[in-house]
């Protein structure tokens, strides 16, 4: 009910469906008393109470009666399926859609402890078992409930008795059923758990293959995703076992009812209570009661899956999205003295301890600003408060003079490009990664974007030029040729605030000068905060500030903390001596 609640748009086709449904249940219903009636015509002309003439014209009539009703219960359901068809995938681009729509707008923090694997996994398992049991029930379960509710009420005027004992079944089945679902459901989420564990884990595997190969680990990943999938049989075993038996329990109960059922219509036909075609009728019309009772098995099933998967789906739904503005219609001025301004910031991920420590800086518009610190010092994190990523845990951030919580995240983020380590292209062509900050840019913009960025000589080589397909994340792309993009990209967003996040960190260093290059050109009259792996790469900057285990240590122009015995003086004696322990140190610092 929450899914069809969620897809009140798809109203009309409910009601197509529905309408579909009744046409079919009142032709299927009315069918068994065609037979009946032919029955009656047969056994009356054979005993003599009715003209055969008569009778054959009758059963004619009543044949042709037959054709029309299961021709008009084929063609309306055919036109019910059509339109339940159109239904379910309506619904999945639906629910697809608003689900994407979800994730788009939950805070960073949701996306660091989920494997990308799982979202998508959950994505396409939850979604599709919903909309199978929504097609399924459109397109059979429907009919067949309204056909069992004509057939209780017919019995009924036929024989109280025979109502009451069909009337029995489905009350004591959903009871029984209720018994199995519960733990069904209990074992079919820890099932879930590690489908979606090893979906996560292969979409991991299979982007990192070059990885898994290099360290010869596929033995291993083999096994760990095996590992998953073992378990998910040994659960499907006992997940099994329970339900047949279970499923034994309620057809024997069937099967009882039923053996009551006709011997009620045999022993009432016997003592003339009901004519030959009425035993017929009830027959027939006990059958379609029989057919849903005997697939409720299987319409419980899906049913479960269904539940099973709007539950995951609706977990996401339910999740809080990243926290609005309050504010969003005052522009930013860019001409303000200081750019960017942090305030007694504090900050931790989750519930682990701080990473930031009332850190306070500012830097002025148009200054160029580099971070340093050891690994996992916080430079990555002041970043990412800095956009909006996690709010802080106390303290205040702004950027020209603009408290960042009174911002849209869109228009916070569109004052700011970014160049990470990781290029982080997308499948696609040159043209669409150096536009997709601005889709509209023409190509004038984008060859300049491109020129500034050092990028254009390679990508004239390309026989397709800017319309060259990369690949996945840019596969058919060196490093520098992606870092190249990605600095177009930058580019050509033109924010007044840049951040370099160790923009030039994986590159070899004839790709390192022609990146940094462009990067240079990119940081012309710009407010730009660096983190660097290489010295040479923040020699040039106006300031820098140095952190210590959460705390900012020192902040001073190169020239001054290159002789203030501090952290960035350590790095510089370190650079200097080159040894092999040095060149170790180093490599904590992530500085080489």
């Amino acid at each position: 009910m929450r899914i069809f609640r969620f897809t009140a748009k798809l109203s009309r086709y409910y009601v197509a469906v529905a309408i579909a449904s009744v046409l079919v249940a009142a032709a299927n219903i009315a069918i068994p008393f065609v037979i009946g009636q032919a029955t009656d015509q047969a056994v009356g002309a054979i005993s003599g109470t009715v003209p055969t003439a008569a009778a054959i014209h009758t059963v004619i009539l009543l044949a042709v009666a037959f054709f029309v009703l299961e021709t008009a219960s084929v063609i309306v359901s055919s036109i019910g399926g059509y339109y339940g068809d159109i239904m379910s995938q309506k619904m999945r681009s639906i629910l697809s859609v608003r689900y994407f729509d979800k994730l788009l707008t939950l805070p960073q923090t949701y996306f660091d402890n989920e494997l990308t694997g799982t979202i998508t996994s959950r994505l396409n398992r939850s979604i599709m078992e919903v909309t199978n049991f929504v097609k399924s029930f459109a397109n059979n379960f429907f009919a067949t409930l309204l056909t069992v509710a004509a057939v209780l009420v017919i019995s009924l005027i036929y024989s109280p008795v025979l109502a009451l004992l069909l009337a029995i079944i489905f009350p004591v089945y959903t009871w029984l059923t209720a018994l199995t679902s519960r733990r069904w459901q209990r074992l079919e989420g820890v099932k879930n758990v590690d489908i979606d564990t090893a979906g996560g884990r292969f979409n991991e595997v299979i982007s990192q293959m070059r990885v898994v190969k290099s360290f010869t680990q596929e033995h291993r990943e083999l096994v760990r995703f095996r590992k998953r999938y073992t378990h998910a049989e040994r659960v499907t075993e006992d997940q099994s076992r329970h339900w047949h038996w279970m499923d034994f329990i309620r057809r024997i109960f069937m099967a009882l009812i039923f053996l009551g059922i006709y011997a009620v219509i045999f022993v009432q036909t016997v003592r003339g209570a009901f004519s030959v075609g009425e035993m017929v009728l009830l027959i027939q019309l006990m059958n379609m009661a029989r057919q849903p009772v005997q697939s409720m098995s299987y319409i419980v099933d899906t049913a479960q899956h269904a539940v099973a998967g709007s539950q995951d789906y609706f977990s996401v739904m339910a999740l809080e999205p990243a926290p609005r503005p309050r504010v969003t219609s005052a522009p930013v001025k860019s001409d303000a003295d200081v750019a960017i301004h942090f305030e007694n910031v504090t900050f931790g991920y989750g519930d682990d301890e701080p990473v930031l420590h009332n850190i306070s800086f500012d830097v002025a518009t148009g200054e160029r600003v580099a971070l340093v610190s050891e690994s996992g010092g916080g430079k990555t994190t002041i970043t990412s408060l800095l956009l909006g990523f996690y709010p802080p845990t106390s303290g205040q951030i702004e950027i020209f003079g603009r408290d960042i919580n009174t911002l849209s995240l869109e228009r916070l983020r569109g004052e700011i490009g970014v160049v990470f380590q990781d290029a982080s292209l997308f499948s696609g062509t040159i043209r669409e990664n150096i536009s997709y900050a601005r889709p509209d840019a023409t190509d004038e913009e984008i060859r300049h974007a491109v020129r500034r960025a050092n990028a254009d000589h390679f990508i004239r080589h390309f026989k397709d030029g800017y319309n060259t397909v990369i690949g996945e994340r840019g596969l058919k792309l060196s490093g520098g040729q992606k870092q190249r993009i990605s600095v177009a990209r930058a580019t050509l967003k033109d924010a007044d605030i840049l951040i370099l996040d160790e923009a030039t960190s994986a590159l070899d260093t004839k790709a390192e000068r022609q990146v940094q290059a462009g990067l240079d050109k990119l940081m012309e009259g710009r407010t730009s905060l660096i983190i660097a792996h290489r010295l040479s790469t923040i020699a040039t900057v106006d300031r820098i500030i140095t952190l210590r285990d959460g705390h900012i240590d020192e902040v001073g122009t190169p020239e001054e903390l290159a002789h203030s015995g501090g952290i960035y003086a350590e790095l510089l004696a370190l650079q200097n001596e080159g040894s092999r322990a040095a060149k170790k140190r180093l490599r904590g610092y992530e500085i080489f």
